[in-house]
């Protein structure tokens, strides 16, 4: 079982919204728009790891991105408990 990660919530959300179409029979969808602030928060930190000019050989080229991609979420998860203890 995989254990369910604090996302933060909707980043850029628009709150609740309901899509209706023109068709009387066409389902309703009920959700909210934008990324988690998990994801937003990821790819901030993958962002600012890839940018480095002087990076570890390590963490470079293919075999890199998922360690990378990893961390990218491991520091979310720590931005996202830093921000909770802040409250």
């Amino acid at each position: 079982m995989t254990e369910k990660k604090e996302t933060g919530g909707p980043a850029f959300a628009k709150g609740d919204y309901v899509h209706r179409t023109c068709d009387p029979n066409e389902k309703v969808v009920r959700g909210h728009e934008g990324m988690t602030l998990r994801d937003y928060f990821a790819a901030k930190a993958l962002a600012a790891m890839i940018s480095q000019p002087h990076k570890a050989p390590e963490n470079c080229g293919k075999k890199a991105v998922p360690r990378l991609a990893q961390f990218a979420y491991e520091y979310a998860d720590a931005m996202l408990a830093a921000r909770e203890s802040q409250s």
